[in-house]
């Protein structure tokens, strides 16, 4: 319960990658956080790219982002519609700020792109994206995981036994 009291949100939309949600949200709350799935609306059914359904717990607008202490942005194909709402770009961009573990897998690079917060920043990413990440100005890595301070990013699915316990650990600094 290494988690206990800590609070994250895990953004979904359309299309999200089904694994690259439910194993963070399922380890992160069994090591005793709170997980949030927030979408554009609240209480509405979104469908991952294999069918598997989440119902989104709270919309953007509901939401105070200082009450939680992290964020999950799923890959698949929703980090192209999420990145389109200022919203979530605050939310990144407020965690950014106050150095609060950010994490990502696979095309949710996209999201920290339209965020503007990866000039610099050491990163993995599905290899798809990685011209999009070096234009951006992270620097890109072929690795299961990499921690760059407070942001945790991942390639893809078979990366996520290495991803998660990174994304927890980062909590404890």
């Amino acid at each position: 319960m290494v988690l206990k009291g800590k609070k994250v949100i895990a953004l979904i939309s359309e299309d999200f990658e089904d694994l690259e949600l439910w194993y963070p949200v399922l380890r992160v709350r069994e090591a005793g956080a709170e997980v949030h799935l927030v979408g554009e609306k609240a209480d509405t059914v979104y469908h991952g790219k294999y069918g598997v359904p989440a119902t989104s717990d709270f919309s953007f607008e509901d939401i105070k982002v200082e009450d939680y202490d992290g964020i999950l942005v799923p890959g698949g194909w929703s980090p192209d519609k999420l990145r389109r709402f200022d919203k979530v770009l605050d939310f990144v961009r407020y965690f950014d700020k106050e150095k609060k573990p950010i994490g990502q897998i696979c095309h949710a690079g996209w999201v920290l792109i339209s965020a503007g917060i990866l000039d610099g920043v050491n990163v993995t990413s599905t290899p798809g994206i990685k011209d999009d990440m070096t234009n951006a100005g992270a620097i890109w890595h072929d690795d299961a995981v990499v921690t760059d301070g407070h942001i945790i990013s991942s390639r893809r699915p078979p990366d996520l036994p290495e991803y998660v316990p990174a994304f927890i650990e980062a909590f404890k600094k």
